[in-house]
């Protein structure tokens, strides 16, 4: 009897709660810079967990470095941010840019990456050419071992 009692207090309590949509902010931020802060966020949240104390010795705080970057402060965020989650399909379409932008930074950066690794193998494969091509020099530098029957002086006195 408690529990029934205990549930329909809860769902009476939660159901006359109504949900409001939040009002449009003053300062909106439009859905481009937001693919801009998001991005920033996610690429400093990304090198905090790879190197965060780097990050702190060189007094960089990700959170405060983006609003600084792109002047704006951390309420102005909060409110679009909410304003924009409010929206399902507009914040969808928010993170669907932020995903082409990280993906095609990603894509430049392997590539990049590629790149390298093809240089760094063609530098050694010249390198081990160059050590093969010093190794045959060395190689006619030898002294050549002359049978003795072949050793022209030693015909002249087998010739007396």
């Amino acid at each position: 009897m408690r529990t029934t009692i205990f549930i329909l207090t809860t769902l009476f309590l939660f159901g006359c709660n109504s949900i409001e949509k939040p009002e449009k902010p003053e300062n909106l931020l439009s859905k481009d810079k937001m693919v801009d802060i998001l991005y920033d966020i996610y690429i400093l949240n990304a090198a905090k967990g790879a190197t965060k104390t780097v990050l702190v010795d060189n007094g960089i705080f990700p959170q405060d470095y983006v609003f600084e970057k792109h002047k704006i402060d951390s309420l102005q965020f909060a409110k679009s941010n909410e304003y924009y989650g409010y929206y399902v399909e507009e914040y969808e379409s928010i993170l669907g840019q932020l995903e082409q932008k990280i993906s095609r930074d990603k894509d430049k950066y392997q590539l990049q990456i590629d790149k390298e690794l093809i240089e760094r193998e063609r530098n050694k494969d010249s390198i081990k050419t160059l050590s093969d091509t010093l190794k045959v020099k060395k190689k006619s530098k030898k002294i050549k071992k002359v049978d003795y029957k072949d050793y022209p002086s030693d015909r002249s006195k087998s010739s007396k």
